[in-house]
């Protein structure tokens, strides 16, 4: 069963005002990860999801609810707010991501 990963680092939270580890984990939903369109024809409801955050060495997993597309980035990648149910934090073990900050493991 395929499985999304995404990372949710506390520098860009810090920085750019993005969603942080602990704001994703809390609510549930990962807001604006571009998913490349072959990534995102691996992906389906019921699946796994990894929330990472390799600069605090925070891993959580559970469960894709939906991906809800929201704007396109500015060369076209589709982005989508990840809803998850069930997160709940693991062991750190660290993924490889692609430069979206996002990976699909097959």
């Amino acid at each position: 069963m395929p499985t999304l990963v995404i990372h949710a680092p506390r520098w860009k939270a810090q920085q750019e005002n993005a969603q942080s580890f602990e704001r994703t984990f809390n609510s549930g939903i990962g807001e604006g990860y571009a998913i490349y369109r072959n990534l995102f024809a691996n992906l389906f409801p019921g699946c796994g999801v990894v929330l990472l955050s390799k600069d605090e060495k925070r891993r959580a997993e559970g469960t894709l609810i939906r991906l809800v597309p929201t704007e396109m980035t500015n060369n076209g990648i589709q982005r989508y707010d990840v809803h998850i149910r069930n997160l709940i934090e693991v062991e750190y073990r660290p993924e490889r991501l692609n430069h979206c900050g996002v990976a699909v493991i097959l």
